[in-house]
C-alpha cells in the first residue's frame, strides 16, 4: 500500500511542525499536488536541475527539501530560462516539492539537534530562544469505571509534560449531575430522571499543537455521549525552541583539535578558523546555516567557539574583539538532513505499513570549490 502525499506530509510535520517557522520562511508545499500516492520520496537540501533528475531517475513524485525553490514572489515562469526550465520538468514529470526549513532548524530531535550530536555537544540548549510553547490546561470528568481509560488516552497522545517529566496529571473523586433530555442514550441514568454519579476529574497539561490530538484521544476513549471538559489557555508557557544548539562537549579539547572533529562529523574537507588554534574549547554552539550574526548569544551561553555558516570578514573581526572562536564549514554542512530525515520517514511509514519507498539524495549541491 502506498501512502498518500497528505499522508507523508503529515508525518514530516509530526517532526518539523510549521508553525516553528519563522514569519519570513517559505515552508510547506511549493509546487505540485499532494491529492496522489507518492511511489517515491526524495530528501534533497537543495533542488536543482541534477537533483530533478535524480529525482526522476529513482521514480520518485514528491521531494522533501529544506531549501525554497520559491523565496521571492514570481512575476511569471518563462520556461526558457534556467529555473522555468527547472520548474516545466518537475511539472512535467508531476513531481511535487515540499519545503521544511527554520520549523526543522528548531524543532526538537531536527537539523540543528542532529548537527551538536555529529560535534560532540551533549545536552544542547538553544543558542537563542525564538519560540515558547503555548500550553492550555483539560478538565474533564469521567466516571470511576472508565477513568484510567480516558487518562491513558490523554497522557498517551502526549499530554502532562513537564519538564522532564512525563504523564503528568491531577485527578479528584466527586459527583456529577445532570438529566438525560429527550432523544439521549445515556450511559448512566434515565431519561428525564436526575442522575447523580461517581466522577473523577481529571486535569492535565496539554501543548497547544497537540491539543486537537489529545482532545481526540479523549472523546474516542470516553463512554459519555456528551462529555463535560474544560479547555483554556495559561499564562504559563512550556518549553522554549530556538536557533542553534549550544552544550558542553564530551571531553575538553582544543579549536585546532576540534576542528577535526567538525569537519569528521559534518563530512566537510575544509572549513574556515577565526582564533588561536590552540585556545581550549570546552563549551561550543552550533547553529546550521547563517549563524554569524548570533556570535554575542553563544558568547551569553558561555560558548568557547560557534560553528555556522557564510561568516563574512566584519563579523569574524568582531567576534575576535569579543573574544569568541568560530569554525565556518560552510552552508552546504547542512547535508546531514538528508539522511535524518530520510531515516525517519523511513521508520514511519514502516511502522505504518506503507511501501512508499524514501531516499537520501546524491547530489553535492555544493556551489563553492575549494582550490
Amino acid at each position: 500500500m502506498l501512502a498518500k502525499g497528505q499522508t507523508v506530509i503529515q508525518y514530516m510535520e509530526q517532526l518539523a511542525p510549521k508553525h516553528l517557522a519563522e514569519d519570513w520562511d517559505k515552508v510547506g508545499l511549493q509546487l505540485g499536488s499532494l491529492q496522489k500516492e507518492i511511489t517515491n520520496v526524495l530528501v534533497a537540501l537543495d533542488v536543482n536541475d541534477e537533483v530533478v533528475e535524480e529525482a526522476i531517475r529513482l521514480g520518485c513524485n514528491l521531494i522533501i527539501a529544506h531549501h525554497a525553490i520559491i523565496f521571492r514572489p514570481l512575476q511569471g515562469i518563462q520556461t526558457d530560462t534556467p529555473m522555468g526550465r527547472m520548474y516545466e520538468k518537475l511539472i512535467k514529470n508531476d513531481i511535487a516539492v515540499y519545503i521544511s526549513h527554520t520549523n526543522l532548524d528548531v524543532t526538537e530531535g531536527g537539523m540543528n539537534d542532529w548537527m551538536a550530536e555529529a560535534l560532540g555537544i551533549e545536552k544542547g540548549v538553544p543558542i537563542k530562544d525564538i519560540h515558547s510553547e503555548q500550553l492550555s490546561k483539560l478538565v474533564v470528568f469521567v466516571p470511576k469505571d472508565h477513568h484510567q481509560k480516558v487518562l491513558d488516552a490523554i497522557l498517551n497522545a502526549g499530554a502532562g509534560a513537564i519538564g522532564n517529566y512525563s504523564h503528568c496529571s491531577f485527578n479528584i473523586e466527586g459527583y456529577g449531575t445532570f438529566i438525560p433530555g429527550e432523544g439521549t442514550d445515556p450511559y448512566i441514568g434515565e431519561k428525564g430522571k436526575l442522575e447523580r454519579a461517581e466522577e473523577i476529574r481529571i486535569e492535565t497539561i496539554v501543548p497547544h499543537s497537540i491539543r486537537n490530538k489529545v482532545v481526540q484521544a479523549m472523546l474516542k476513549a470516553h463512554p459519555y455521549e456528551e462529555v463535560a471538559y474544560d479547555l483554556y489557555t495559561m499564562d504559563l508557557k512550556g518549553r522554549s525552541l530556538g536557533l542553534g544548539r549550544v552544550g558542553k562537549l564530551k571531553e575538553p579539547t582544543t579549536l585546532g583539535q576540534f576542528v577535526e572533529t567538525v569537519k569528521k562529523g559534518l563530512k566537510v574537507d575544509h572549513v574556515r578558523v577565526v582564533g588561536d588554534l590552540d585556545r581550549p574549547i570546552r563549551k561550543a554552539a552550533v547553529l546550521g546555516g547563517s549563524g554569524g550574526k548570533y556570535y554575542n548569544s553563544a558568547i551569553f551561553r558561555g560558548a568557547d567557539v560557534l560553528v555556522t555558516g557564510d561568516l563574512d570578514y566584519h563579523t569574524a573581526q568582531d567576534a575576535v574583539l569579543a573574544g569568541i572562536t568560530l569554525i565556518d564549514p560552510g552552508h552546504n554542512a547542512e547535508k546531514i538532513m538528508k539522511e535524518k530525515v530520510a531515516e525517519w520517514m523511513t521508520g514511519k511509514l514502516v511502522e505504518h505499513k506503507y511501501d512508499t519507498a524514501v531516499h537520501a539524495s546524491q547530489v553535492n549541491t555544493e556551489p563553492f570549490k575549494f582550490l
